[in-house]
């Protein structure tokens, strides 16, 4: 009797793979990656270009009884470089399109679809690619139409599906998408990580995004906080940062009159903190100058904007 070939079928026990959320800086992706990982990972400022490095979400769950695990990339938005610091930005973007299992392209209601920026870097991805209509809470049922035939029209996607990741709106419909669309695969990463960042990341994001919020123009763009000391102790942890800055003028600014603007950064940022290291926290906050750190390369690669 002849025997029959063997072939080699993936196991279909376990779905894994990488999802990549990508768009024009402000359209909500940043919001959106905290509603479907369940966890704060990503700075949200209502200033665009807020999210700088690719940040990796990790979560493992069961869907319709096939357990698996999503692996999310938040993007920084999508923006015509100006420094280097925004071509090492869309270095992350291209990297995370180039590795994606299904892409997650987020747009807003009002978003123009001629001629859109992110357009020609879909062509990088060689995976579904989901539109997700965000802001939806912002539009009626008749423009929701008009747009989703005209991006239907535009890229053909794999779905297309209309949310508001501010109000929980059709969460569940967009996760059913993205895992349906997930390969069969074995976990890349351990049940109980989060990320691949370590702590020192979020603790300088959340630094960060509070220079963001309190601070207007070009300040918070020309400033980065970089983590001296994270110790962890049995009751505290012990945090000292250093806030940079491209001009002695800013470095004025941050600080503000007798300290006050520094004091009320670092009492925000420690609250933050403490929630979400669940752990009580003494923060130390300095400022330095560190002329057109923007557009050094080797500033850029030890801040970790270069690989």
């Amino acid at each position: 009797m002849e025997e029959k070939p063997e072939v080699n079928t993936p196991l279909r026990n376990h779905r894994a793979g990488f999802v990549s959320i990508v768009g024009k800086p402000n359209v909500g992706k940043s919001t959106l990656m905290n509603v479907l990982v369940g966890e704060r990972m990503s700075i949200i400022t209502s200033k665009a270009q807020t999210t700088r490095h690719r940040i990796i979400g990790i979560l493992n769950g069961m869907h319709e009884n096939i357990p698996f695990q999503l692996v999310y990339s938040d993007t920084p938005g999508v923006i015509k470089p100006s420094y280097k610091l925004h071509d090492s930005m869309m270095t992350f973007v291209k990297g995370s399109l180039e590795d994606a299992d299904v892409v997650l392209f987020v747009v807003e209601v009002g978003e123009k679809v001629a001629e859109h920026e992110v357009l020609p870097l879909l062509k990088r991805a060689d995976a579904p690619v989901v539109l997700v209509i965000n802001k939806i809470d912002l539009s009626n049922e008749e423009q929701l139409k008009l747009k989703m035939d005209e991006w239907e029209n535009e890229i053909q996607p794999s779905a297309i599906v209309p949310i508001s990741a501010l109000e929980n709106a059709n969460i569940a419909t967009l996760f059913d998408a993205v895992v349906s669309r997930l390969p069969f695969h074995p976990p890349y990463f351990e049940e109980d990580e989060l990320t691949d960042k370590p702590e020192r990341f979020f603790a300088s994001e959340i630094i960060r995004e509070k220079i963001f919020l309190n601070y207007r123009q070009e300040i918070p763009y020309s400033s980065e906080v970089v983590i001296t000391e994270f110790k962890e102790k049995d009751d505290i942890i012990v945090i000292r940062a250093e806030i940079l800055v491209e001009r002695k003028s800013q470095k004025g600014i941050i600080i503000g009159e007798k300290g006050e603007m520094l004091k009320k950064i670092g009492t925000q940022a420690r609250h933050d903190l403490e929630e979400f290291f669940g752990k009580k926290v003494f923060l130390e906050q300095h400022v330095k100058v560190e002329p057109d750190w923007r557009s050094k390369e080797n500033k850029l690669r030890q801040l970790g904007y270069q690989e």
